[in-house]
Order: C-alpha cells, then sequence, then structure tokens
C-alpha cells in the first residue's frame, strides 16, 4: 500500500483523536496510561516466575504487535509517510526493546519497589529530552530541581546497594535514557498521527528482530507456565506494552508533554503499592520518602518550565 501521511487518515480511531479542546479526555487517557505502567513492573515479575529475561521481553513485544498490527490492518490504515519512519524508530528502540528489556533484566535481582524509585526519575529525563529535542532552554530552576531529584534517586540507590551501584542500577539508569527518548519522539508525532497507530508501528517495525529472537530464546531458556506468569506476560504485552500506550500518546498529544509529565508523578507511588497488594514486598521507609521528594522535585521543574 502506498506510503502517506496518517495525518490525513480517516479512520473512526482517527477521528476520535483528543484536541486541545478537549483537555479533560487527554488528561483521562494520560491518566489511564500511567496506571497501567504502574503495573508493568509487579507483571513483569509475575511474568519472570515463568519466563526468562529474554523471552519475556521477546514474546510480550511479538503479542503487542499482533494485537496493534491486527487493528493496523482491520482499519486499513496507510503506511506512515517516509519521514516519519525514523521517529518510530525511535520508539521502537526506545519503548518497545530497551525498556522493557533493561528493566526486565534489572528485576531479576532488584525489586520492584527499588526500581519504581529509580525510574521516578522518569518525568525529570522525559523533561529534558523534550527540551533538547524542541530547543527550548530550562531555566536555572528547572536544572536545580532536577539535579535535587537525581541525587534524591542516586542518594537512595547507593544506601539500598550497600555503598554502590549494582548492575540492576545501571540497568534502571540507561533504560531511563532510552524510555526518555521514546516517550519525547512519540509524543511528538502523536501530534501527526493518532497516539495508537504510533506504537502500532512501532511494534510492527521490531516484529523483524523481536520474531527471530523471540523463538531462539524460547528455545534456550525454560518456561514454566503458572496463573502468574501467564497473566503477567499477558498485561505487560496488551496492558503496557500497547494500551497503556495508546492512552498515553493520546493524551500527550491532547495536553502536552510537559503536563502529561506531571500525572507520572503518581506513577512511583503507584507501583510501590502494587509491589505490597500483589508481590507482599515490605517497603523501607527510605522508599516512600524518596518517592515523594522526586515527586516535589517533579513538581518544580512542570511549574518552572510554565
Amino acid at each position: 500500500m502506498r506510503a502517506q501521511s496518517s495525518a490525513t487518515t480517516t479512520s473512526p480511531i482517527a477521528v476520535a483523536i483528543p484536541g486541545p479542546e478537549r483537555p479533560g479526555l487527554g488528561t483521562l487517557q494520560a491518566a489511564l496510561g500511567v496506571v497501567a505502567f504502574s503495573l508493568t513492573f509487579p507483571a513483569t515479575a509475575w511474568g519472570l516466575e515463568g519466563f526468562g529475561p529474554w523471552s519475556l521481553v521477546a514474546v510480550r513485544s511479538v503479542l503487542a504487535a499482533a494485537i496493534a498490527g491486527g487493528c493496523l490492518l482491520a482499519l486499513r490504515v496507510p503506511l506512515p509517510a517516509r519521514r516519519h519512519w525514523p521517529g518510530l524508530a525511535v520508539v521502537g528502540a526506545g519503548v518497545v526493546l530497551g525498556f522493557p528489556l533493561l528493566t526486565t533484566l534489572a528485576l531479576e535481582t532488584s525489586t520492584t519497589a527499588h526500581a519504581a524509585v529509580v525510574v521516578g526519575l522518569l518525568p525529570l529525563t522525559t523533561a529534558l529530552f523534550s527540551a533538547l529535542r524542541v530547543g527550548t532552554r530550562p531555566s536555572r530552576t528547572f536544572w536545580i530541581a532536577a539535579l535535587a531529584g537525581a541525587v534524591a534517586v542516586l542518594a537512595f540507590t547507593v544506601q539500598q546497594s550497600g555503598g554502590a551501584l549494582t548492575t540492576a542500577d545501571l540497568y534502571l539508569f540507561a533504560a531511563l535514557l532510552v524510555c526518555a527518548a521514546g516517550y519525547t519522539e512519540g509524543g511528538r508525532l502523536a501530534r501527526v498521527m493518532p497516539g495508537w497507530q504510533v506504537i502500532g508501528w512501532a511494534l510492527v517495525l521490531c516484529l523483524p528482530l523481536t520474531v527471530p529472537v523471540a523463538a531462539f530464546a524460547l528455545a534456550q531458556e525454560p518456561v514454566h507456565l503458572t496463573a502468574h506468569s501467564v497473566t503477567g506476560l499477558l498485561w505487560v504485552a496488551a496492558g503496557s506494552q500497547f494500551a497503556g500506550l495508546v492512552v498515553w500518546y493520546r493524551g500527550m498529544a491532547a495536553i502536552g508533554i510537559p503536563k502529561a509529565s506531571q500525572l507520572q508523578l503518581a506513577q512511583p507511588l503507584l507501583t510501590l503499592v502494587w509491589s505490597v497488594l500483589l508481590l507482599g514486598e515490605h517497603l523501607t521507609v527510605a522508599a516512600p520518602l524518596t518517592a515523594a521528594a522526586v515527586l516535589v522535585c517533579i513538581a518544580v521543574t512542570q511549574r518552572s518550565r510554565g
């Protein structure tokens, strides 16, 4: 099918994109995305009970791509314009592949509560990438608050890890960078095409890599199907990898990346709640305190950016 700009697509979903005149709906969609993301780490921990890390990441991407591809075919969505493919590649590398793999590898040895606090820096990192991408210059207050948040998380990780950063911490910090790049580029693309198509095409674009990796990983890593592992896999594939990103990108397109990132303030705290309720983890006092400190820092950065 001939490639053309998805901004002119007249499918029912494309028509329903929230715009500036529907900020309330955009806020609700972004909030639903945050709730979906807050369950990602607990669901990943469940998935790791029955799958290896490479199997879990590759299979979740293939399943999410199957859902997205089915929607794209059913609605006869044309290929995106050629100028959008580099941006989709960034989304795929950061959101479809990089973040899931790095955080899954981290969760093999880290608790979900610990990971949630570290990844709580994601709104700050996304705001920074967004500023660099559009060429704006954040204020001095922004940089001070961002640095304070980073120092708080770094102090937390060092204290929790016995005085030094662990391999899991390095995975998590790398995940912050690649995910922020993917979020920023996805938010930009969601202004010219429906958000669900942004993540949909990114997932499909990764299929030539994820399908063979899934086949190889499943042959090499042991698989033990349990209620937890299957539920975790299905959630990270359908909930986190597709549905959550659909509403998240639509929300960002409607209310803007800075405002949407403010809603992510609640994500680390929600994940801490899920880690207790679903995994039975015991929180240290430092975890919620650090998460709250990061929340304050992010709120300051968002206010300083107007």
